[in-house]
């Protein structure tokens, strides 16, 4: 069954019967009732794939992630929140979300040819780090980007992400205020702004409390990473009374290797995490944690997305979220 049947059929021309069944206002309320009943009455189904190419659009965005696949799936539920918000939030528009981890520079090269083919129709990026060139590339190719995040030295236009440093300032105040005088921190990647931030954050508040720092842990945001510092920390250091970890993850390798050197948590040392995700409900003991709304984040990059593939103007396009502090029996 044809559009130009539906259109025969309700008495009208081709163009106010797709109008209708796109979703126009530029119908009149007759016009409108008459195309609605023919597509019953024939039984109109649209063709999407047509629809697709005569408004040149795929109807799909890309959600690349420049990390390891395992950390996507396994690791950090910082991703699958993610997803979980930007797939509602386009969905919405019927846009179909596309998930592309990108872990080799051959990867990489793939990647980026089939995003600039333009077999999508928009990007949002996550977990980019250092000098990576794609947000530019995509840009300049004149695909619709909107990042997660961003890599250290690069400012973009369209982009989601919470107050990082905000975020940190909560964690450690915390600390300082039940007591804690030696507080370590270990660090997110430091070519990833999210780490640099949160590590402002802690030696903001350290200074204004006129703490001493102790030697920085540095992790990548995994769990491996942070049980590792922690070890570093607790050779260097015994004196240390808490530890701020800027991400869940981390934390729970943290409260792993204080629990084997045999120190309490909280009494003997107070632990902090970043994100507040399932893991900082369920480690032991449960680990207090800076939270930020990972799913809402998801669904507001799709807002931004569709925004810029419809050309609608917005309030602004950098969402900038503001984070909280949950507290739990790890501090």
């Amino acid at each position: 069954m044809t559009l130009e049947a539906v259109a025969t059929h309700a008495g009208v021309g081709r163009g106010t019967a797709s109008r209708v069944i796109n979703g126009s206002e530029r119908v009149s309320d007759a016009s409108r009732e008459a195309v609605l009943r023919a597509v019953r009455e024939l039984g109109y189904v649209p063709n999407p794939a047509a629809r697709a190419l005569v408004r040149r659009r795929s109807d799909t965005a890309a959600l690349v992630v420049a990390v390891e696949e395992e950390r996507v799936f396994w690791e950090e539920p910082y991703f699958s929140a993610i997803v979980r918000g930007a797939t509602a939030g386009l969905a919405a528009a019927g846009i179909q979300l596309l998930l592309a981890i990108a872990q080799s520079r051959q990867d990489r090269d793939r990647l980026t040819a089939f995003l600039k083919a333009r077999h999508v129709d928009g990007v949002l990026l996550s977990s980019l780090r250092g000098d990576d060139p794609l947000p530019d590339e995509l840009e300049q190719s004149g695909i619709p980007t909107v990042l997660v995040g961003r890599p250290t030295g690069y400012v973009p236009t369209w982009a989601v992400d919470v107050d990082n440093t905000a975020g940190a300032r909560l964690a450690v105040r915390h600390l300082v205020e039940r007591g804690r005088r030696r507080i370590a921190t270990i660090t997110g990647p430091l070519d990833i702004q999210a780490g640099v931030d949160r590590r402002i954050g802690y030696r903001e508040v350290l200074e204004a409390a006129g703490l001493r720092p102790v030697p920085e842990g540095r992790g990548d945001f995994t769990r491996a990473s942070g049980a590792a510092a922690m070890g570093e920390l607790l050779a260097s250091s015994t004196e240390l009374d808490a530890v701020f970890a800027a991400s869940d993850s981390m934390a729970a390798g943290a409260l792993h290797v204080l629990r084997q050197s045999g120190r309490q948590v909280p009494d003997d040392v107070a632990v902090v995490g970043f994100d507040d995700s399932p893991v900082a409900a369920e480690a032991d003991p449960p680990l207090t944690s800076v939270r930020q709304p990972l799913e809402f984040m998801g669904r507001e990059m799709a807002r931004l997305l569709i925004a810029r593939l419809n050309e609608e103007p917005v309030a602004d396009s950098k969402v900038i979220v503001r984070p909280t502090l949950v507290v739990r029996q790890s501090s």
